[in-house]
């Protein structure tokens, strides 16, 4: 679990107290809520989470896929914040 930094995701942060997560892909809404609460200390009101498909890709000839991996939306109660999202 990482924080994900996007113009989106400043734009949720400043309007409706939303951060943005890159997530396992095999983590549910309640693991990944009970996650933010324990290593932020703050009370999670609502969790979404997105399946973000892989790219095709080539190099010449050759024809890959990037992976796939899960965004999760977590939104916060009022007059909270996580420190690590503050001054980017």
């Amino acid at each position: 679990m990482g924080p994900l930094i996007t113009e989106k995701g400043k734009r949720l942060k400043e309007e409706n107290n939303q951060y943005c997560f890159k997530v396992d892909r095999r983590a549910n809404k309640i693991e990944i809520g009970k996650a933010v609460e324990e290593l932020f200390g703050v009370h999670v009101l609502k969790v979404r989470t997105i399946n973000v498909p892989g790219k095709p890709k080539r190099l010449g000839r050759y024809e890959g896929r990037r992976p796939g991996w899960k965004k999760a939306i977590v939104t916060l109660a009022e007059g909270e914040t996580i420190e690590i999202f503050e001054g980017v």
